[in-house]
């Protein structure tokens, strides 16, 4: 519960009591563990609104933009920005120095904005689909799914990377080891596998979207090693987004 707090306070912008916080050094190698979990509690009102608002065909993609912006809320838009910010420099910086120099920039540059866009685009119109074509429940319980397992493959990300800054904010936080990498993906990935206990998902189609999805986490790991020699906070955020989409998008594209 500990753990579980922390990584919400860490994760969200969800009210957490102080007494979690009493003797906290602010090491997050353990705490990680729980990130699966945290992503189960903050996706739970984006999936309920989505349940709740899908049920009339007209409002697909109302709905499924108003759980978005319920889960962006939610997070204060923090994985957003690491979305964006690494885009700007991984896909603008022409060496190491300046991707992590502009990085650093609070300003969003064309590449930050097009990766918001799609990230946004893609979601919405893969729970639409989800909507339409399994239902309110399947398309709740894979948004569900979808924040848990790419809160976990952020920590996954996290541990196989060394820090990309060693005086940043995510070489201060410490690095989660194995065993919080394993533990965090555990509800993710068991979430994951109930779905096809719904009407409208099959057992194939969910292990496909945890392979792809899995797939584009190690792919972006590769190019952000290549890129950066290490992570940072915003290539962790990063990773919850493109993680969530992909799943989000290979599950509508075999529903």
């Amino acid at each position: 519960m500990t753990d579980l707090a922390r990584s919400l306070g860490f994760l969200s912008r969800l009210p957490v009591p102080a007494r979690f916080f009493v003797g906290f050094d602010g090491s997050m190698r353990h705490t990680a563990r729980a990130f699966g979990l945290a992503g189960l509690v903050i996706g739970a009102l984006p999936a309920l609104l989505l349940a709740l608002l899908g049920q009339a065909p007209a409002g697909l993609w109302l709905a499924a933009l108003l759980a978005l912006a319920a889960g962006t809320l939610l997070t204060g838009a923090l994985h957003e920005d690491g979305l964006a910010d690494t885009a700007d420099g991984l896909l603008g910086g022409r060496d190491r120095q300046q991707a992590l120099a502009i990085m650093k920039d609070s300003r969003i540059g064309a590449f930050g904005t097009i990766a918001l866009i799609l990230s946004f685009g893609l979601r919405a119109a893969a729970l639409s689909a989800l909507l339409s074509l399994s239902g309110a429940a399947s398309a709740a319980m894979a948004l569900l799914a979808a924040a848990s397992l790419s809160r976990a493959l952020m920590v996954w990300h996290w541990h196989s990377l060394p820090p990309a800054r060693p005086d940043g904010t995510a070489a201060s936080l410490g690095q989660p080891d194995r065993a919080a990498r394993n533990l965090a993906l555990l509800p993710a990935l068991a979430l994951a596998l109930l779905l096809p206990l719904l009407p409208g998902a099959a057992l194939g189609q969910v292990l496909l979207a945890l392979i792809v999805t899995i797939g584009c986490a190690k792919l972006f790991e590769a190019r952000v090693r290549s890129g950066l020699n290490g992570h940072t906070g915003d290539t962790i955020g990063a990773t919850q987004q493109i993680t969530e989409t992909a799943f989000l998008c290979t599950l509508a594209a075999m529903a």
